[in-house]
């Protein structure tokens, strides 16, 4: 199994604040971070969620689909779609 490292930058506040949390496993934490990040782009970019997995999102948000015709419930999907590529494309961190 090949793990790959990276080295990042972070402002000197942060990392102070970092510290006082020794017991986090700041590593994993960013890992996370990334792979969680990865998905959102790799669904976004697939251009479809699985819809167990929407489903299960909408149920937990206590959204109720059942009125929506399936044609409005498309346009509402690629709307939203279109505004989380957006997000995520022009997130950026300030340095």
């Amino acid at each position: 199994m090949c793990m790959g490292n990276i080295t990042i930058s972070i402002p000197q506040e942060l990392c102070d604040k970092m510290k006082q949390h020794s017991e986090v496993k700041w590593s994993e934490v960013v890992r996370k971070a990334l792979a969680s990040y990865v998905e959102r782009l790799e669904t976004l970019e697939g251009g479809m969620v699985p819809m167990k997995k929407l489903a299960k999102k909408l149920k937990d948000a206590g959204v109720n689909v059942s009125g929506i015709a399936l044609d409005k419930a498309i346009e509402h999907y690629e709307e939203g779609r279109k505004l989380e590529w957006k997000r995520l494309s022009t997130t950026q961190t300030s340095s």
